[in-house]
């Protein structure tokens, strides 16, 4: 067990500590059980899974930038049936902490589809939307920077699912509040914010991106200040809880979400680097909390001054 500081209840879910491992870093979980101590983890939230399977974009998928990486995976994923016949029976067995599947789609159907398929299957903790992808059927629309496309999305999902909905927003947007307001409206459990900023890589040799696909998504730390703010001002927007992210590589990293409103954070980039890092974090946050001399974490959620 980790720390008596750490243990945290989110969205009714009990969890060991604040540190949850975030979508696309930790695979489907399995792939971590001789790299990761578990009793440090709180959760972990799985790759992306689509209505069919996905062979994602063409390589080169990652590339290094100076504080961190762009990523261009582009979902790959075995796709929900697969995943609950192949995956889950051995995560039931195995995962000592909470499953979050992290769901994705071009078009409501997609969303409700994937959920449908999943609201028998158990072992599952709690759901995360991803809504940053291309809404199709509304021509390339985002539901991530549409409130009105976002709360019917969330509306429809909230309607058939019987867990704990979580809502992961995008930071590539004006103003992040509306959308969070929106998704709170219809329905949403929490909400995780952020994702990757659009973002390009070039080699001037050849002119041409350094990813297969052009753009990809930027993470790592030099999102992280950019994310912060997000999170503040999410934070004060809506009354359900939210989970930061966003270049967290230490538990002080961590701190800071949770001083900017957080109730819980998600670790992402740190774990290509070292796929131990959501319980090294968790344990580094123990010992922030103890120097401090600080009971508990909650007595740092949403304590920031401003003035």
């Amino acid at each position: 067990m980790s720390s008596p500081r750490l243990p945290i209840s989110l969205c009714g879910i009990p969890l060991s500590s604040p540190v949850i491992a975030a979508s696309g870093t930790f695979g489907y979980g399995l792939e971590m059980d001789d790299l990761v101590n578990w009793s440090w983890v709180g959760a972990f939230v799985t790759k992306g899974l689509s209505r069919e399977p996905m062979e994602g974009n063409p390589p080169p998928r990652l590339w290094e930038t100076e504080a961190g990486m762009i990523n261009s995976v582009g979902l790959q994923n075995i796709g929900v049936r697969a995943f609950v016949s192949e995956k889950l029976p051995h995560l039931a067995r195995r995962s000592p902490v909470p499953v979050i599947v992290n769901i994705f789609g071009y078009a409501i159907e997609d969303y409700v589809e994937v959920i449908r398929v999943l609201e028998d299957a158990p072992g599952i903790n709690a759901y995360e939307l991803n809504v940053s992808c291309p809404n199709t059927k509304h021509g390339g629309i985002f539901f991530s920077s549409d409130p009105a496309l976002l709360l019917e999305l969330v509306g429809e999902a909230r309607r058939l699912a019987s867990r704990p909905l979580i809502i992961k927003l995008s930071p590539n947007v004006g103003r992040i509040e509306p959308l969070a307001e929106a998704a709170e409206a219809a329905g949403a459990s929490a909400l995780s914010l952020v994702n990757t900023f659009i973002a390009l890589a070039i080699d001037p040799v050849t002119r041409r991106p350094r990813l297969g696909a052009g753009f990809g998504g930027l993470s790592g730390p030099a999102i992280k200040p950019i994310a912060l703010r997000l999170v503040v001002e999410t934070s004060r927007a809506v009354r359900i809880p939210v989970i930061g992210l966003g270049g967290i590589v230490s538990g002080t990293d961590a701190a800071e979400f949770l001083i900017a409103g957080a109730s819980a954070v998600q670790v992402g980039t740190a774990n290509f680097v070292d796929p131990s890092s959501p319980s090294r974090i968790a344990f580094e946050l123990e010992r922030f909390l103890r120097e401090q001399r600080i009971r508990h974490v909650n007595e740092l959620i949403g304590t920031l001054k401003m003035k």
